[in-house]
């Protein structure tokens, strides 16, 4: 039932597939497109110019005019902005808080501008790695919840678990914030130490945990019985679809497919267009709409390989951007079952941009639709059967989303027997 990688020169071949979606995006926008709900993904060329802070405003200003998705920007005047900071810029403060103030007149949650170190950062990820403690944290009821410690990290050795809450980091409350500021308040140099307070069973437990290099693996499977599991972390990294073609290879023998996408928050726009080539042997996958309503369709590339067996796909409020694109094509085509919760919808595209002084600008440039033409930005995907996960569940190690996944799954192959 599964034609795919049979051998080494098979996944020379699939990596050549990749190499050509990489440079086809790059002819579509003279950039790589990055889709990310946080700011991790590709690697950008840092800007080593050094320019005034006045100028520096003034460029960004420039650029956001020229490129931002909506050209009303957000029905307002964008030239009062220039003419209210004209002359005022003083420091590089001056220049954050004023760009800062700018972007937030969009009413965009996507659009940031990166500072000298929140730049470095993003372009840490391209390695997949990134120097913390080693959990994966999720918004519950607006608890910042550890979803899963990776075993042999830092936070594995101090004995944090599956479910704990996360009440503050270093004494100061995360209550409120988003997972991307608690991530940043967790993460720092190598061999620092922090402080994490949580919640277990009601009751404060605090550690002090010594910071590690992490090195993530955005790709992993499993098998029970007849059934493959692989679970796609993010699409962040640039071996993330060598890693899945390898979870393809290490599940080949197996009947049905279950791909888990929760708690992934996107990442690169030619690893998600990739892996959905491979269920997808022709047709659309999404289409990518620019400013002023310009349309680019990214369809499926023909190759001999495809993945024909039945697949169940979990997704969860988590589950956004790349995530969605490659679930949406898949229910779009009726590739695939999706079980869980309604996606994140996260259906905007950023372009990160390379700023003087070593700043950044991740910048909305174009929306995404499925191939049925559907707009899932602020609605999210349905699934096809939906499951919630629970803290109790969590607690108990228990996971019924993925539960419900292989009865469905053996459902299907009995159908097929």
């Amino acid at each position: 039932m599964l034609n795919i990688f049979m051998n080494k020169k098979h996944v020379i071949i699939a990596v050549i597939l990749l190499a050509a979606l990489l440079i086809f995006n790059n002819i579509l926008h003279d950039i790589y497109i990055k889709m990310v709900s946080a700011p991790t993904g590709i690697q950008t060329a840092t800007n080593v110019e050094q320019i005034s802070s006045q100028k520096l405003f003034d460029k960004t200003w420039k650029i956001i005019k020229k490129s931002y998705y909506d050209t009303d920007m957000n029905e307002q005047d964008w030239y009062r902005w220039k003419a209210h900071y004209q002359g005022k810029i003083k420091t590089e403060d001056d220049a954050y808080v004023a760009i800062n103030t700018m972007l937030a007149s969009l009413n965009d949650p996507y659009s940031k501008f990166l500072s000298k170190k929140e730049f470095a950062e993003l372009n840490t990820s391209i390695a997949s790695k990134i120097t913390g403690i080693g959990v994966n944290i999720f918004s519950n009821a607006g608890k910042i919840t550890i979803l899963n410690v990776i075993e042999g990290t830092p936070a594995y050795s101090v004995g944090l678990k599956n479910g704990d809450i996360i009440y503050s980091v270093n004494k100061k409350e995360v209550s409120g914030m988003t997972i991307a500021d608690v991530a940043g308040l967790v993460r720092g140099p190598e061999n620092s130490m922090v402080e994490v307070t949580v919640l277990r069973d009601n009751k404060k437990l605090t550690k002090n945990i010594k910071r590690k290099e992490i090195k993530i693996k955005t790709v992993k499977s499993s098998i029970d019985k007849n059934i493959g599991y692989i679970q796609i972390m993010s699409f962040i990294g640039s071996t993330t679809s060598n890693e899945f073609l390898e979870a393809l290879e290490k599940t080949e023998k197996t009947d049905g497919l279950i791909l888990d996408l929760r708690g992934n928050p996107g990442g690169l726009l030619p690893n998600a267009v990739f892996i959905a080539n491979l269920f997808i042997p022709e047709g659309k996958i999404v289409s990518v709409v620019g400013r002023n309503g310009f349309k680019q369709d990214l369809s499926a590339q023909k190759t001999n390989f495809t993945v024909n067996k039945p697949v169940v796909v979990l997704i969860d409020h988590s589950s956004a951007s790349a995530s969605e694109i490659l679930s949406g094509a898949l229910k779009d085509y009726k590739k695939a079952k999706l079980v869980g919760t309604t996606t994140y919808g996260k259906g905007m595209v950023q372009e990160v941009l390379a700023l003087p002084n070593e700043t950044g600008l991740n910048l909305t440039i174009a929306k995404y639709l499925t191939p049925n033409g559907t707009d899932i930005n602020k609605k999210g995907i349905s699934p096809d059967v939906n499951v919630e996960l629970t803290l109790d569940d969590l607690k108990k190690n228990q996971d019924s989303q993925l539960l419900m996944a292989k009865k469905m799954m053996n459902d299907i192959l009995k159908e097929y027997r």
